[in-house]
């Protein structure tokens, strides 16, 4: 296990940067200004998840209001934020120890409002391209992409001791945005704000009424102005710093960063990617008939998905603290593991009666991957030093973020029996190896 050193003077000074920071030293940790960093980057990350998962929430039903789109264009459409979003984190670890706290957070919090208004737009008008609406999908993936500089950014604030509790309150409470944007949307589009309504045409029965979609982007645009003044006015930098990005490249010669990069996938990568199309799944494998008369097809369901996932990884943090992330993790892919075995057998339903079985084996494959979300999150800080560490968790965020997209791309292409069944076979090989180099007695690098 790398040795913790001492926090480096900064490369440079200014009003952005604290003049020192060592929260190993309990005198010296100002725990205030800590948490208060917190709670300011919990509050615009949850925003990210909002907008990197709006789509997922609008997508299932666009249909119904107007457009005129493939079960194939849908789920591309659901997928591409993944992609995106997946693609910026590899940009977004690396700015942490370059620009710093304040301008990261309270900068790319701005970002948000382009999906956000270009959503909107595009929803009010059935005739918008193809194109266009897939060119916002990729702008929503910068909510996903600067998860992969605000974990980093926080972790630095923590002693080692209090990191799996403050990731977990952190990426638990943000993850609670997927469950947020797909509970609230068929709610707030329900009555006029702005802009013009659309007919909404009940699938089972042909009924018609107006809905503003719009809603579910705009309604979000105050809380991103907030969170963004908050950022810039609230937030200062720690003096963990680098002089750009080949520096920080050291983490790729190790072999711990590969191993927690697979652990990552199995459970944020899977976490991510069902939580993007479970309700494209919900709707091509059961229909409408399985949620009655109401119509909005999936929108009764799915975003339990994402809330147990997220309250999992909210109350897992201070257990991994307790008990050892390793230990956490090793009970995380096992159980993942046979969550999805048992899933992968309600993929071909005779009737919506079959529904709560495949219902209750996705609910337990979100808590797993919960449960392993918030344990990976404390090794890493104990088998890393902090400016490495801070890389580690930037780079393995970036890659399981490419869920969505690998999701969407299996099941868009009917290959979504084999991807459950790949889902067993690799969270084994990662419970094997974090039983090996991290749980067991006598691990080489207990964590």
């Amino acid at each position: 296990m790398a040795t913790p050193t001492a926090p480096q003077a900064p490369v440079r000074r200014g009003g952005d940067w604290l003049a020192s920071w060592t929260p190993e030293d309990p005198a010296a940790w100002d725990s205030g200004r800590a948490w208060k960093t917190l709670w300011v980057t919990t509050f615009s990350l949850t925003l990210a998840f909002i907008t990197w998962f709006l789509v997922s929430a609008l997508a299932p039903v666009l249909n119904t209001i107007g457009f005129d789109l493939s079960t194939s264009e849908l789920y591309w459409l659901a997928a591409m934020p993944g992609l995106a979003g997946g693609s910026l984190r590899l940009v977004w670890m690396f700015l942490p120890p370059v620009i710093g706290t304040r301008k990261l957070v309270a900068l790319s919090t701005v970002l948000f409002l382009i999906p956000l208004l270009g959503w909107g737009i595009a929803v009010q008008n059935p005739q918008t391209p193809y194109a266009v609406l897939l060119l916002l999908a990729v702008m929503a993936g910068v909510g996903g992409g600067v998860f992969s500089g605000f974990m980093p950014s926080t972790s630095y604030f923590f002693p080692k001791a209090k990191q799996g509790t403050a990731l977990g309150i952190q990426a638990g409470i943000g993850n609670f945005g997927v469950s947020i944007v797909q509970f609230v949307t068929p709610w707030v589009v329900g009555f006029g704000l702005i802009g013009a309504a659309q007919v909404f045409t009940n699938p089972k029965t042909g009924a018609t009424s107006d809905v503003w979609y719009q809603n579910a982007a705009w309604v979000w645009i105050p809380f991103v102005v907030v969170a963004a003044i908050l950022g810039w006015t609230l937030l200062r930098s720690v003096p963990i710093q680098a002089r750009g990005v080949r520096q920080q490249l050291d983490i790729f010669s190790n072999r711990h960063t590969w191993i927690m990069t697979l652990l990552y996938i199995i459970t944020f990568g899977s976490f991510s990617g069902l939580a993007a199309q479970f309700g494209l799944l919900v709707k091509q494998l059961y229909g409408a008939d399985v949620f009655g008369a109401a119509g909005i097809v999936p929108a009764q369901y799915v975003f339990w998905g994402a809330l147990v996932g997220s309250a999992a990884r909210v109350l897992s943090g201070p257990i991994a603290d307790k008990v050892g992330g390793g230990r956490v993790t090793l009970v995380s892919t096992l159980g993942i593991a046979a969550s999805i075995a048992f899933t992968s057998f309600q993929l071909s339903p005779d009737s919506a009666e079959d529904f709560p079985r495949f219902f209750w084996g996705m609910l337990a494959i979100f808590f797993f991957t919960g449960v392993g979300n918030a344990s990976t999150f404390k090794q890493m800080p104990m088998i890393f030093q902090p400016r490495q560490a801070g890389g580690v968790i930037g780079w393995t965020a970036a890659i399981a973020a490419f869920g969505p997209f690998v999701f969407g791309l299996m099941f868009a292409t009917g290959f979504t029996q084999a991807l459950f069944w790949l889902g067993v076979v690799v969270s084994l090989i990662g419970a094997a190896l974090t039983w090996y180099c991290y749980a067991r007695p006598g691990a080489p690098t207990p964590s």
